[in-house]
């Protein structure tokens, strides 16, 4: 392990019994309240981008810590920066992709044209679960004519199935962090 992902992951917050009783809450925030480790991550993310999707042309960032990501790695590789936000978030013509939650649903929207018939596009968000939302993500991107090139996020809860899911649909995923241990 990097000395960069060894001070991420000794900052990341962990807060039992949240959002509800039984879930431990792994919080990206507690992190970046150093700026030693918003350095770090920085260099993580952007690094691996480099690496392994050099031709990259869009990072799209996902409501709302992914739109931290999305901004830094896009400024620093001087490419597009686009959000996908939830309904109503976004003015202008939007697309919308309607997906399930637990219990229910909830629509992810981007603002058309944001992104062109064909470009490679990399997807990042500070955490993968069930999988749902980045699934979402990447259906919606591919609605509006973009290839999915990777999704990326900074930690993964890895005995929700979220890599099972979307590598099932044919999705590349990379997590920095992966923990087992969410309840």
């Amino acid at each position: 392990m990097t000395a960069d992902l060894e001070l991420v992951k000794k900052h990341i917050g962990e807060y039992p019994d949240f959002p509800k009783k039984g879930i431990l809450f792994k919080d990206i925030f507690t992190a970046l309240r150093s700026g030693p480790v918003c350095q770090a991550v920085k260099r993580l993310l952007v690094d691996h981008v480099r690496r392994n999707c050099p031709d990259v042309e869009v990072i799209v960032g996902l409501e709302a810590r992914g739109f931290l990501f999305c901004l830094l790695i896009a400024a620093e590789l001087g490419i597009a920066c686009v959000p996908i936000r939830k309904k109503g978030k976004l003015p202008g013509e939007c697309v919308r992709h309607e997906y399930q939650l637990e219990y229910g649903t909830d629509t992810f929207e981007i603002q058309k044209g944001s992104i062109a018939t064909g470009q490679k596009v990399l997807i990042v968000d500070d955490l993968l679960a069930t999988g749902g939302t980045m699934d979402a993500a990447n259906n919606l991107v591919q609605q509006v004519g973009g290839i999915v090139v990777q999704d990326v996020v900074i930690m993964e809860l890895s005995t929700l199935g979220g890599r099972k899911k979307l590598e099932a649909a044919g999705s590349k995923i990379h997590s920095f962090l992966q923990y087992d241990d969410v309840e």
